[in-house]
């Protein structure tokens, strides 16, 4: 069932499943477009396919806050923020190990392997290389069989699998994550990955907007501090 966080006539704000694409595919599985599409459509007295823009991305496996554009105007609006960097993105995540600093942000150039559907860290005069930059704060840390930091990330730019990779670039792979973490590959643990913050200017009202969620996710819950 699709959980709403906000709607108008312009845009809606939804929860993204983990293990749920948030577009539509290729393949028969269910995607978050289509669940959307569905919704309005069963509301909506219009006949023809309702219109769902595509603003921005999560991965199959992480879940957390996202928005869509119900208009053509809004999904302009909205896309003119997320490239120049008006559009705040906040992430939490559990890394293996523990960064050095409590503060600090990453800059690296990626590169996206179209055939293997992966990211890398590659050096800046790499034909096809694009600019990263995240931000991200300690949160805590716990030690059992081995220590477990959690982090706040905000995305400075959105590229491909970019926390995922920048922290295994840096030596710190993310809990559960098959792909870039040595640790975890053959498994199926969940990723401790979870889109925790959104905020943006309303593309009609210029209001602000602001939403937030809890990480969902075994892998939080040993930590003992306050997420928001």
């Amino acid at each position: 069932m699709l959980e709403i966080f906000y709607e108008d006539k312009e845009i809606i704000v939804v929860k993204k499943p983990v293990g749920m694409e948030a577009q539509s595919t290729h393949s028969f599985a269910p995607d978050l477009v289509s669940e959307i599409r569905k919704y309005i459509s069963r509301l909506s007295t219009v006949e023809g396919e309702s219109y769902v823009g595509v603003i921005h991305r999560l991965d199959k496996p992480v879940g957390g806050i996202m928005i869509y554009a119900k208009t053509k105007r809004a999904a302009a609006a909205l896309s003119r923020q997320v490239q120049e960097g008006k559009m705040q993105k906040m992430y939490m995540a559990v890394v293996c190990g523990r960064p050095v600093d409590n503060v600090d942000n990453f800059v690296d150039y990626l590169l996206k392997d179209k055939g293997s559907n992966v990211s890398k860290i590659v050096e800046k005069r790499i034909n096809g290389a694009k600019r990263a930059e995240l931000k991200y704060e300690v949160m805590g840390t716990v030690e059992e069989e081995r220590v477990l930091t959690l982090v706040k990330v905000w995305l400075i730019t959105g590229r491909h699998h970019q926390i995922r990779v920048q922290f295994a670039g840096h030596g710190y792979p993310l809990w559960g994550d098959s792909r870039y973490n040595p640790g975890f590959a053959g498994r199926k643990e969940p990723i401790g990955l979870s889109a925790c913050g959104l905020r943006f200017v309303h593309p009609v009202t210029e209001e602000e907007m602001r939403f937030e969620m809890e990480p969902e996710g075994e892998i939080f819950k040993k930590f003992c501090v306050r997420y928001l």
